[in-house]
């Protein structure tokens, strides 16, 4: 082949190229974006239960001082404290890794539509290009003679089936 003949196919994949690399420069950030925001929210909510883990901690010493002093009071408040903690610790551990599996699951979700998009989007344009090298390629190579030919040997078959 010749190098003029290859160039249409050549440009065809430097579009096709440029495209996917449009695809990717473009989706990039909205996706970062998301995992960001995201990530933000969820360092948002450690921040917070960090915070209340510290202050049911501070409850939990407050409780203890009055122990040294209140030896009867303080065996029933330090199993309150201690058990709230543990509550609220557990509450907070449950919400957390609930938060952290739902907005995995939306992250999935969203990757794997932007995804299925993508794909559909580059199969129908990969169908039209094919479709249209092909047509191109038909038009170049088939000569009017061939066409000619092609056509009898249509009719002819179209005879022999009626028969």
């Amino acid at each position: 082949m010749d190098f003029q003949e290859l160039l249409p196919t050549i440009a065809k994949l430097v579009n096709l190229l440029l495209f996917v690399g449009l695809m990717v420069y473009f989706l990039r950030r909205p996706i970062i974006g998301a995992f960001r925001g995201r990530q933000e929210s969820i360092r948002h909510e450690l921040m917070r239960a960090e915070e209340e883990r510290m202050a049911a901690e501070a409850r939990l010493q407050e409780v203890e001082g009055r122990l040294a002093r209140l030896d009867a009071e303080v065996e029933t408040i330090r199993a309150n404290a201690q058990k709230e903690a543990a509550e609220e610790r557990a509450r907070v551990e449950r919400a957390t890794e609930a938060e952290i599996k739902k907005i995995r699951e939306q992250a999935r979700r969203e990757i794997e539509s932007a995804s299925k998009a993508a794909r559909a989007e580059l199969r129908t344009f990969t169908a039209e290009q094919s479709v249209k090298l092909a047509e191109e390629m038909i038009r170049r190579d088939i000569r009017p003679e061939d066409d000619a030919h092609l056509a009898r040997e249509y009719v002819e078959e179209l005879g022999g089936v009626r028969r």
